[in-house]
């Protein structure tokens, strides 16, 4: 980083944080992402502005041209990054076995860097990031979705006390292509019934997470009385 900076300098830093935050948070708006465009703009935007206030203060009166290091400045953008952590972990949820936001978490690390780029003056550094960010956000997001993936879910069935018998219930499962992890069963002894509980386990992408047409077989099965799926992947 120079010791001195013009307003010209300043401004196209700036003006590069504006670009990068707006091309990211167009992007994670569009698909209605909790991180949008003004999340994103503002998180890019401080983490230049400190960037450049640390330039500034490189030459603080009263040192010497080869002693700013004894201020120890790049504590401020170590500092910007820790509090990006915690801002990303308040965006990750959990919730009935599924996690949301990690992307969301990783988008806002993300674009601190490259705010950190731009503000710290490199230029070429920062413009490098974002082409490698964008084509990871919006141009991989089509193999994301379709690359098969281990998925799980939970199959709570309620039955009479004989019928069906587990390894009926197995057959037709694993008929279908899923693989039982592991499976529970509690017996109702007042109204002679069975509970029975499945993990289940395959591989699809993330787009065909439909309920399975095996449980409409096994929901019109007399003796089944209720039967539940819980995705958890």
């Amino acid at each position: 980083m120079p010791l001195t900076l013009t307003w010209q300098e300043i401004a196209l830093r700036l003006a590069l944080s504006v670009v990068a935050g707006t091309l990211i948070g167009l992007d994670r708006g569009e698909h209605g992402r909790p991180a949008g465009l003004r999340t994103t703009l503002l998180v890019c935007l401080a983490a230049a502005v400190a960037m450049i206030q640390a330039n500034l203060l490189l030459a603080t009166t009263g040192k010497t041209s080869d002693s700013f290091i004894s201020l120890d400045l790049m504590r401020l953008p170590l500092g910007i990054l820790t509090g990006m952590g915690f801002i990303g972990a308040g965006a990750v949820l959990r919730r009935d076995g599924l996690v949301f936001g990690v992307t969301t978490a990783a988008t806002l690390w993300f674009v601190t860097v490259i705010g950190l780029c731009f503000g710290g003056g490199q230029i070429a550094l920062g413009l490098a990031g974002l082409v490698l960010g964008l084509i990871v956000v919006s141009g991989l997001r089509w193999v994301d979705y379709r690359m098969s993936q281990d998925q799980h879910a939970t199959l709570s069935l309620t039955t009479d006390r004989d019928k069906p018998t587990q390894q009926e219930i197995f057959g037709t499962v694993q008929k279908a292509g899923y693989n039982i992890k592991v499976s529970s069963v509690a017996y109702i002894n007042q109204s002679q019934q069975r509970q029975f509980e499945f993990l289940l386990k395959w591989r699809t992408s993330p787009q065909k997470l439909d309920v399975p047409p095996f449980l409409r077989e096994l929901s019109s099965d007399p003796n089944v009385l209720t039967a539940q799926w819980k995705a958890s992947s």
